[in-house]
């Protein structure tokens, strides 16, 4: 195991078992796959969460940056309030408007990116990132590893619908947690294994997918 993973897996179980955390992140769906869903909380949807934000600044995306395992955007975490004014001070993110906030999730859904809220004792939520399962941290000791309590699920599961499915495949490759696969011209849904991020909902040619709350 790579040695900056097994540096958080030993600061995330410490926080766990001392139960200043109860989690390192969680999953925020997209707000596209949120359109049709009815009483959605503002806790669930990113662009409420930076809009609640005292203090919203930019970030390249650390993990990218040291991995360099794809090409996807750097400049789409989010640093917030207190931690935010401190990354700036220290040169590392800028202070950005909520509608150029808006755009970054933007770009971050087309590029196929999970927004997660990261955790640190005493801070409720301090950034909101887009991540990739090649280069995240927490993604890669969920799918690598097995610490499948790192991440807590989004209060959404993707629902298929088997009559609207085309079986094209178009959901799979946007997938991070393997929940869909395509074998044979046919397309199998684990939803054991969804996080509920909504990127298999905006890339459906059919309409097939939707979010339904977490029972």
């Amino acid at each position: 195991m790579d040695t900056n993973l097994k540096s958080y897996i030993t600061k995330y179980d410490k926080w766990l078992d001392e139960k200043t955390i109860a989690h390192s992140s969680r999953v925020i769906p997209v707000k596209e796959s949120l359109d049709n869903v009815k009483h959605v909380l503002p806790t669930n949807q990113a662009e409420q969460i930076l809009a609640n934000a005292d203090c919203i600044t930019l970030a390249n995306c650390t993990c990218r940056q040291k991995y360099k395992n794809c090409d996807n955007p750097l400049e789409v975490c989010f640093i917030l309030n207190h931690s935010g004014e401190q990354w700036m001070k220290k040169g590392l993110s800028r202070k950005v408007s909520l509608d150029q906030a808006r755009e970054s999730l933007k770009q971050a859904n087309e590029s196929g990116l999970v927004h997660m809220t990261l955790y640190k004792p005493d801070h409720e939520i301090f950034a909101l990132c887009s991540c990739c399962a090649c280069c995240c941290h927490d993604l890669q000791l969920v799918l690598s590893y097995g610490k499948r309590y790192i991440i807590m699920h989004a209060d959404f599961i993707a629902q298929d619908d088997p009559d609207l499915c085309l079986h094209c495949g178009a959901c799979v490759d946007r997938c991070q947690f393997d929940a869909r696969k395509l074998t044979a011209d046919t397309l199998s849904y684990q939803g054991n294994l969804c996080y509920g991020c909504g990127l298999c909902i905006t890339t459906c040619p059919a309409n097939a997918i939707q979010m339904k709350p977490r029972i």
